[in-house]
């Protein structure tokens, strides 16, 4: 097929419409209103429907009850919005539901503003919601991977039958960028049928009841252990990573996700152009994070630079990893600027002449 100039927001819709996605709610919140703007256009088209929901959380509990008569079903917001979309989501997944939910992060707390941020890895990786829960999280840096990302999530909430989240900063949402949809594309993933769905029952099969309520204590605990089995799985898995300029030795490796990565992805070029060896590696799942991979490509490093939009968030995860093998540095901007090639290259400098002190946390 042909490659079509797309707004990432845009893309995402699609993806999720050329996934069979056929039912979509939500509520409007910038920098993603064209998600829901273009689900509003496109599902009508392929036979599906678009609700605008009163709120976020009437969105959340629209998606549950969608997803239980076993549809694929979607929702997106930002930030604020999931945060009030968090009580759903442990609902969706303690009953075991399949959603895909996308995430395009604005600056916080609170309002903030509406620029970019990635000031959400922590709600996405540790604290979505209440309980004992956790979901995937796919993080991409181009309005392509966004697409095919969105596309695979939901072949993998489908296969893990969990909310899966594809988080995105707000440059991924508003940016252009040509994309490309597979009219071949077959699952990642062997998808079982859904004979667990809500379909309407006439007696030939027992009852489908989709339920997050256990009052008997040694019950929930053994869903509990289930559910802990299945999040091993994924750790196992469906850990995703991708490495830039990491072919040759390096005295210098970042760690960044999204477009931040593009960003030192550049900055690794003209570090290079001037014979200092620097390398990059991108998480693509933050959950489940690549703990193992980031401990591999730092063994040959001097040293670790995370570079985040927010005030030390992924950081705390390349730590953990490390377990201080190696120094660790960070650069960061927030509330919504945006990290530049020069701010990289000036500290990846400052590292190799000793000018930037190693960061601790914890």
């Amino acid at each position: 097929m042909t490659k079509k100039l797309m707004k990432g927001s845009e893309a995402i819709g699609e993806a999720a419409v050329q996934s069979g996605c056929k039912l979509f709610f939500g509520y409007p919140i910038t920098p993603q209103n064209e998600i829901p703007e273009y689900m509003s256009m496109r599902l009508p088209q392929v036979g599906g429907t678009f609700v605008q929901a009163e709120s976020e959380v009437a969105a959340s509990n629209m998606i549950y009850g969608a997803a239980g008569s076993g549809e694929r079903v979607m929702t997106s917001s930002s930030s604020p919005g999931i945060s009030l979309m968090a009580e759903g989501i442990s609902y969706l997944a303690g009953s075991e539901l399949p959603v895909v939910i996308v995430n395009i992060v604005r600056a916080g707390p609170g309002l903030g503003g509406i620029l970019p941020s990635q000031g959400d890895y922590f709600q996405a990786t540790k604290g979505l919601g209440h309980g004992d829960f956790r979901v995937l999280v796919l993080a991409p840096w181009s309005v392509q991977e966004a697409a095919d990302l969105v596309q695979d999530a939901f072949d993998l909430a489908d296969y893990y039958r969990n909310p899966v989240m594809v988080l995105g900063d707000g440059l991924i949402g508003q940016m252009m960028e040509p994309v490309e949809f597979r009219s071949d594309r077959t699952p990642i993933k062997e998808l079982p049928p859904k004979t667990w769905a809500a379909t309407g029952c006439d007696g030939s099969r027992p009852t489908n009841i989709i339920n997050s309520l256990f009052l008997d204590p040694e019950e929930l605990e053994r869903h509990n252990h289930k559910l802990k089995a299945k999040y091993d799985r994924m750790v196992a898995d469906e850990i995703r990573v991708a490495t830039y300029g990491a072919e040759g030795d390096f005295d210098v490796l970042i760690v960044a996700y999204g477009t931040v990565a593009r960003v030192c992805s550049t900055a690794i070029d003209e570090l290079r152009e001037e014979g200092l060896r620097v390398a990059l590696l991108r998480p693509i799942t933050l959950f489940p994070f690549p703990y193992e991979a980031v401990r591999e490509a730092a063994v040959q490093a001097r040293a670790v630079l995370v570079v985040e939009l927010s005030s030390g968030q992924m950081i705390e995860d390349v730590q953990l990893a490390l377990a201080r093998s190696r120094p660790v540095h960070f650069l960061n901007r927030m509330g919504g600027m945006l990290v530049s090639p020069d701010e990289v290259v000036a500290k990846a400098k400052a590292i190799l002449d000793g000018r930037s002190a190693e960061v601790f946390h914890g």
